[in-house]
């Protein structure tokens, strides 16, 4: 009989993220009413503030009212059904969020913000948490890796 189980693959996975340059936290280390809480609810899917960071971090040149308008955007996915969500989501990723803002001169300008730098990984924040615990009405999920 093998003495393998399940978190020895969770270990493993986490290991390895971590050799590829990701940050490992456990989840319940950043869970709601912890020290070190990254949300402010169990039904919180997000990490608003690491999101909004990063989003300033990558998009330097762009005013705080268009990095909060792409973040709104990131958050509230578009499209009727769960296939069309998630492509959204992808291409926002991808492509990063296409907004407009007003200039320091009054002109509406364009902008891409950028979610992910893909030039220079190294400036992104990769982040693999284990054992989050994500509530939805009396069901309660912990899936063994989540990456931010």
């Amino acid at each position: 009989m093998s003495n393998f189980s399940e978190s020895h693959v969770e270990e493993a996975a986490l290991e390895w993220l971590e050799a590829a340059g990701w940050t490992t936290v456990y989840g319940e280390s950043i869970a709601p009413g912890e020290p070190g809480a990254e949300r402010a609810e169990f039904t919180q899917t997000t990490l608003d503030a690491r999101l909004r960071a990063a989003l300033a971090r990558l998009n330097p040149n762009l005013p705080a009212s268009a990095v909060e308008d792409a973040f709104k955007r990131l958050l509230r996915a578009e499209g009727p059904d769960l296939v069309t969500r998630n492509r959204s989501t992808h291409r926002h990723f991808v492509n990063g969020v296409t907004i407009e803002y007003r200039a320091p001169d009054g002109q509406i300008r364009g902008a891409q913000v950028r979610v992910i730098d893909f030039d220079r990984p190294e400036n992104n924040d990769f982040l693999a948490v284990n054992q989050f615990t994500v509530v939805e009405g009396k069901i309660n999920r912990r899936p063994d890796v989540v990456l931010f």
